[in-house]
């Protein structure tokens, strides 16, 4: 019986759909990166899913985060991709946690219950403490690495944190593992070297801030606001998914 799914059935096969709606897969950060990374695993068929963010929606997230209309401003993150998901697939079993996640509150979840993690956080210091938990559970995750100041999407490649070259976070990221004893990571990462942000005071985040009321970590707390674009942040939330698809559904890929 044909269903949502069968035109990827034709690509993959019976078991590999069953393995993927078997999965139960947890994305932190429901960004330009994270929508778009969501949006694939749901239309692929992905079982299960627990999505992590403590952010509403903004007017200035429009230029690039799926869940973003002028209809969505000021509404939780999590609850609109929640909604989101299940106008897709109402099958989904859908876990929202409305978290900023970090040491502080990491104890709070267990990591080893998902078969895969997508980590589109935006912080440095968040994404190592995820990291480093995942792997102590030997829980595969895919990073993203930095998708803001880039203009170019076929730049982006998928690598191990060990081959990534030109991506400042990506950088950071690399050393602070090796201090923590951790070698391999898989990310996608940009090569393209990132743009210098034009300052403007007229529209500067730091000065003219409209985050929606009651936003626990406003733009005005940023070191520096990163300009983004639609093509990037959705190109490598894409890959993302599709690295965590093909993993699931053929797991045989990772012995090669």
């Amino acid at each position: 019986m044909l269903d949502e799914f069968s035109r990827t059935g034709l690509l993959l096969g019976a078991e590999p759909m069953k393995r993927l709606q078997n999965a139960r897969v947890a994305v932190f950060g429901i960004g330009g990166v994270g929508t778009f990374a969501v949006e694939a695993l749901i239309r692929s068929g992905i079982g299960a899913i627990d999505i992590f963010d403590d952010d509403k929606v903004c007017l200035t997230n429009i230029n690039r985060q799926l869940i973003a209309t002028r209809k969505t401003i000021g509404q939780k993150k999590v609850e609109v991709m929640r909604q989101r998901i299940l106008e897709i697939n109402p099958s989904v079993k859908v876990e929202t946690h409305e978290t900023f996640y970090g040491a502080e509150n990491a104890d709070d979840y267990d990591l080893s219950l998902y078969g895969y993690i997508i980590d589109a956080i935006d912080t440095v210091s968040s994404k190592l403490v995820l990291i480093e938990r995942a792997k102590d559970r030997n829980v595969p995750i895919i990073s993203c690495m930095g998708a803001g100041n880039k203009l170019d999407p076929t730049m982006l490649e998928v690598a191990d944190i060990s081959k990534t070259s030109m991506c400042p976070l990506a950088k950071v990221i690399r050393k602070e593992l090796r201090k923590r004893g951790i070698k391999d990571l898989k990310v996608v990462y940009s090569k393209e070297p990132p743009l210098t942000p034009m300052e403007d005071e007229s529209i500067s985040c730091k000065t003219h801030c409209i985050c929606p009321p009651d936003t626990t970590r406003k733009c005005t707390v940023r070191r520096q606001v990163p300009g983004s674009i639609a093509f990037v942040p959705s190109v490598a939330g894409l890959i993302l998914a599709g690295e965590v698809i093909k993993d699931i559904a053929i797991p045989e890929r990772n012995k090669r």
